[in-house]
């Protein structure tokens, strides 16, 4: 089969890669209808991770072609959709609704890489959720950012207790961040603030249900929220970059009180001052995002045609072209890249 695989920065290939095969009995092997490229995967392009012939992908839908003797919730068949993270679904920590956390799981990426033409994922009745038939294509798009970066969004959204009466501020116009907007929106928000810089990214915020946007960033952009919201702060901030400064940035937009939820991935060398911290007084609650948890309910939203995350794909090609996509990431001529099978 072929699959992309990272052979070092800047240096994506797709290659023949051997097709998967079911190992364990609670394994399944699917065929790809559709996956895409992460914000995350330019963390290795750039440099930033090492990388070193690194199977790629991490989001996927697609229809089941075999299971393992134990696999009891999916069939043959089915179209499903799949968490970035395994997880067995049943162990204390699932149980508690942190199914990125799994004491029996693994991450998609690196391990499997889902931008190919089959996978294996293992436990799959904890990992896959089926839809409730043959998905229309143009669901597709959409279904397939439920995987990750709508269920990241919307986590982030849940971590910083966006609802009805609240005012939300979103740090980060990439995909997770538009999600985010989108989540607080579903979940009830009053008014939504999106931070960005760029025309289209803007045009989609409001689309989803962003209120106002602020184009400022670091102190002049604390300073917005903070003039935006009578001088308090917002009650919610969703933090959707993972840099040092954006995570001081969304603390410092927070009311006392308040609650952010964080889900930009960090990396070695953000650190965060423990003083502006202690006197913040506000909540933090973020990390890999339990995406399985909230499956279920994204899909239902998607069948019925109550939401169209989809939009978020601003660019599509066939998996042979996947290092273009990776490209037009990079420089951020693309929010974020589809790729078909």
């Amino acid at each position: 089969m072929r699959g992309v695989v990272m052979y070092a920065p800047g240096d994506v290939r797709v290659v023949e890669r051997e097709d998967p095969k079911i190992i364990e009995p609670t394994d399944a092997i699917i065929r790809i209808t559709a996956t895409c490229i992460c914000g995350s995967d330019l963390w290795p392009y750039r440099g930033v991770e090492p990388v070193d012939h690194t199977l790629m992908g991490h989001e996927y839908v697609g229809v089941v072609e075999e299971i393992g003797a134990a696999v009891q919730t999916v069939s043959v068949g089915d179209f499903v959709v799949g968490s970035f993270a395994v997880s067995d679904n049943t162990c204390e920590i699932c149980r508690a609704g942190y199914q990125s956390r799994c004491l029996h799981g693994s991450f998609v990426a690196g391990d499997i890489g889902t931008q190919a033409e089959k996978a294996r994922i293992p436990y799959a009745d904890g990992t896959l959720v089926a839809t409730p038939g043959q998905p229309e294509m143009d669901l597709v798009p959409s279904l397939l950012a439920a995987s990750d970066v709508l269920g990241t969004g919307w986590f982030a959204a849940v971590a910083a207790e966006a609802g009805p009466g609240k005012t939300v501020a979103v740090v980060g116009d990439g995909a997770v961040g538009l999600m985010g907007v989108l989540a607080a929106q579903q979940l009830g928000a009053e008014r939504i603030i999106a931070m960005s810089r760029h025309a289209d990214r803007q045009g989609l915020a409001r689309q989803f249900g962003a209120t106002d946007i602020v184009e400022s960033r670091g102190d002049e952009g604390v300073a917005a929220i903070k003039e935006l919201t009578g001088g308090l702060g917002a009650h919610s901030v969703i933090e959707a970059v993972g840099t040092e400064e954006s995570m001081l940035q969304a603390i410092r937009s927070t009311r006392p009180g308040g609650h952010v939820g964080y889900v930009g991935v960090s990396h070695d060398g953000v650190t965060l001052p423990a003083n502006q911290l202690f006197f913040a007084e506000v909540h933090l609650m973020g990390g890999p995002a339990p995406v399985r948890r909230f499956l279920p309910e994204l899909i239902d939203l998607i069948w019925r045609r109550e939401i169209d995350p989809g939009k978020v794909f601003d660019l599509t090609l066939p998996l042979d072209q996947a290092a273009e996509g990776y490209q037009a990431m990079h420089e951020r001529r693309a929010i974020k890249t589809l790729l078909t099978l």
